[in-house]
């Protein structure tokens, strides 16, 4: 695993936070790749024994019986007994080791933009032209800004039903001047309510959930700013009306004047502070490990498939021989996906310690039964992949296929596609990002999109059960056909000595 490819994965970067990121990636997939290594060479080692032992029993190798043709057997047929239990004694030790290292290895449990979408709805006509022209772009650097639609309350209804466009994700960021904000300050004013809460004016909703780097690096932060300034703007406006009215009053009412600055001594905050405003986050990222799940973990999901993938390689080349090809189809297909399932298991277990907040919208049991049922669809989807192509690839280049699965996949899965340049739209299509989806659904309760997000993985899976019989078929026949000629050609040179 040479630096050439750490580099080539740093040029996908550009904030010092996805470097860290891919950091932490190559360091995981080197210590996977040399544990995939350390599997492939017990594997190796093993099946050469057992190969031995095999050969030297004649009553234990069905090929004793026709020199001619190997024969093919069904995977449960009597004949093939023995190699079964070979089969079975390989495979049931690498799936403990990568269930013992999955579980014991630190690193797969714990984590160590800019054309955004947005929508605010307000009614006063003072705070308007800030934000129209932070939509625009004015007074701001480059392409630090966020896009702002200004909505009635007609058009848009009420509260509940601006938090509805911020939870379903047809926005990021809705800012809403509360009614009567300006009555509510007249009559504080008034009768000089010290109980006057400036920040109930102005609410700010927003889904840190949806995606933590976006939100936290661009929505909020923006956001706040123009707040800031506009809300100033217009309260300094405000109080410089009052204030002129208060010197109005103080040349022809003293009397008023006189009450209207005790009312503003018991309620200083409606002359220092006369507006604000309140951030509401409505879907929070309370766990900070979810990072380790959604980005690093989703690469050890497809290093363990992997180490499986090569570990069942090498076992399925003692029965491969003796069965038929329909046999050793579903063998490949199916065995795989019985064995993620305690893979699976094993790594959402480990999400446990940690009280991820399964209950965010299911109840605690049946959102941790959920995440472990998609994890096992995603390790499905990107195993069988995996098994596919090194049928197709082989051993020598399967690893370049690994590399850029797992680019392709986790370069898609941190950012959301509206931050990324419209090739890596691609991602919308394929299990990590959809995996990940999935993920912050249980955990934080976002939009519920489980249905598609099941539908994508079922068909990476759907496509990989075609593609492995069909590689299958492509590399025995070729493999027949090799044999063939070389029978042939050996034919011929005892011919030519004759």
């Amino acid at each position: 695993m040479s630096s050439s490819c750490y580099q080539s994965l740093k040029k996908f970067c550009y904030k010092s936070e996805d470097i860290k990121a891919v950091t932490v990636a190559w360091r995981t997939l080197q210590f996977s790749w040399n544990t995939s290594s350390s599997f492939n060479s017990y594997i190796t080692f093993r099946v050469q024994l057992i190969s031995q032992q095999m050969s030297s029993d004649s009553s234990m190798n069905p090929e004793a019986t026709s020199k001619s043709k190997s024969p093919e057997y069904g995977f449960f047929d009597p004949q093939m007994k023995p190699y079964r239990q070979s089969y079975f004694k390989l495979l049931v030790p690498v799936v403990l080791l990568i269930v013992i290292v999955m579980t014991t290895d630190p690193g797969s449990t714990a984590a160590s933009l800019v054309d955004q979408l947005g929508w605010g709805w307000r009614t006063r006509k003072s705070l308007e032209s800030a934000f129209l022209a932070n939509s625009n772009g004015e007074h701001v650097p480059k392409n630090m800004h966020l896009s702002w639609s200004i909505l009635d309350q007609s058009e848009v209804g009420n509260n509940q039903k601006v938090i509805e466009y911020v939870t379903e994700e047809k926005v990021w960021a809705v800012v809403v001047v509360n009614q009567g904000a300006t009555s509510r300050l007249v009559a504080a004013r008034s009768s000089g309510d010290p109980s006057y809460d400036p920040s109930s004016a102005v609410t700010f909703y927003y889904a840190q959930g949806r995606n933590e780097v976006a939100v936290n690096s661009f929505v909020v932060p923006l956001t706040t700013t123009l707040l800031q300034k506009s809300v100033a703007q217009f309260s300094a406006q405000f109080t410089s009306q009052y204030f002129n009215s208060l010197e109005s009053a103080l040349n022809t009412n003293t009397t008023a004047a006189a009450s209207m600055m005790q009312n503003n001594a018991r309620a200083p905050l409606t002359i220092s502070q006369p507006f604000g405003f309140t951030a509401v986050n409505l879907r929070p990222y309370t766990k900070p490990v979810t990072m380790a799940i959604l980005l690093v973990g989703q690469i050890y999901v497809i290093i363990f498939a992997f180490i499986f993938t090569m570990a069942h390689a090498e076992a399925r080349s003692l029965i491969a021989p003796h069965l038929s090809f329909r046999s050793y189809a579903i063998v490949r297909v199916v065995l795989p996906l019985l064995v993620y399932i305690p893979l699976s298991f094993s790594y959402a277990m480990i999400s446990l310690p940690f009280k991820l907040t399964f209950d965010a919208k299911f109840s605690y049991a049946g959102g941790f039964f959920i995440y472990w049922l998609y994890n096992y669809m995603g390790m499905a989807s990107l195993g069988l992949a995996t098994e596919a192509m090194l049928t197709a690839l082989t051993q020598r280049f399967v690893v370049c296929f690994i590399i850029s699965l797992i680019i392709s996949n986790v370069s898609t899965a941190s950012l959301p596609v509206e931050l990324q340049p419209g090739f890596y739209r691609y991602g919308l299509g394929f299990p990590v990002y959809n995996l990940g989806h999935a993920v912050r659904t249980i955990v934080f309760n976002t939009k519920n999109t489980l249905g598609k997000d099941a539908a994508i993985l079922l068909g990476w899976i759907v496509l990989s059960c075609i593609t492995i019989p069909v590689f299958t078929w492509i590399e025995r026949r070729r493999r027949i056909r090799t044999t063939s000629d070389a029978k042939d050609y050996s034919a011929q040179q005892e011919i030519a000595k004759a």
